[in-house]
């Protein structure tokens, strides 16, 4: 009788070796698989186009400047980056309407849409040539009198037919109509804050005179169902600004600012 009660508390320890040495090693060292880094679809959007000239400076226009940088961004993402998907409003010399831009990034799905533009103060401004800096907008409210950047950026409806249907009744000329786009306030303004000032800061690391970032009632930003910015990357009007702009040593170092300000913000992305 006792031989077998021993027996069998033997066969019990066994079992329970076999079944330590066999699992709990799994369960206590098992290492957790890492997901993937997330695909980040960044739509590059080219300022004005086409009979859209844009600012213009003493020997170039803002719709080839700007064009000149969205490509060679996106070339440089596509290099640089694992995980980025690129996508243009436009690749050429063709004029797209402002509701049309987002419209793609909203039908792609894009995590970020970025628009690219060249700054200019009027002819008969006492500053033209002495303005300088890069600076860049989200979707916001600001100033009635703090509009004029939204003003001219916006004026591109002018040349859409039926602007007025487009854009529920907003005519650019009008100040006062800018109330009208605030209310398409972008529902993504912390991420989009935050993008800016990623942009900001890679700018002013490189030297660049840093004017900040600002919320103003942009249409082409308006009804962006994701993170987007405009990001003016310099004065056409300064002839200083405009020799940059337009050499090879300025706009790879633009993009290279844009390039490192993305990845710092996919970065933090992927750690939230």
């Amino acid at each position: 009788m006792n031989n077998s009660i021993i027996t069998c508390k033997h066969k019990i320890q066994a079992f329970f070796s076999v079944f330590f040495l066999l699992f709990i090693p799994q369960l206590t060292f098992s290492t957790p698989i890492n997901p993937l880094p997330r695909l980040l679809t960044v739509v590059i959007d080219a300022g004005h186009g086409g009979k859209d000239g844009g600012a213009s400076g003493a020997f170039s226009k803002e719709k080839d400047v700007s064009l000149k940088i969205a490509l060679l961004l996106g070339k440089a993402l596509e290099e640089k980056s694992q995980n980025i998907k690129v996508v243009y409003t436009r690749s050429e010399d063709n004029f797209i309407p402002l509701y049309e831009r987002i419209g793609i990034a909203n039908r792609v799905k894009a995590d970020l849409f970025i628009s690219i533009h060249c700054n200019s103060l009027p002819h008969n401004h006492s500053n033209r040539n002495y303005t300088r800096g890069v600076e860049t907008f989200v979707s916001g409210y600001g100033r009635l009198d703090e509009q004029d950047i939204a003003i001219r950026e916006n004026a591109s409806i002018l040349l859409e037919k039926d602007y007025k249907d487009n854009y529920e009744g907003y005519d650019p000329s009008d100040p006062e109509s800018i109330i009208m786009l605030s209310l398409m306030k972008n529902a993504f303004r912390r991420q989009s804050i935050k993008l800016a000032s990623l942009i900001q800061q890679q700018y002013v690391n490189s030297g660049r005179i840093d004017r900040g970032v600002q919320e103003k009632s942009l249409a082409v930003l308006a009804k962006a169902s994701m993170p987007s910015v405009l990001t003016e990357i310099g004065f056409l009007s300064s002839n200083e600004e405009e020799e940059f702009l337009n050499s090879e040593l300025g706009q790879r170092q633009i993009v290279e600012n844009l390039v490192n300000a993305i990845q710092a913000y996919k970065m933090q992305l992927e750690l939230e």
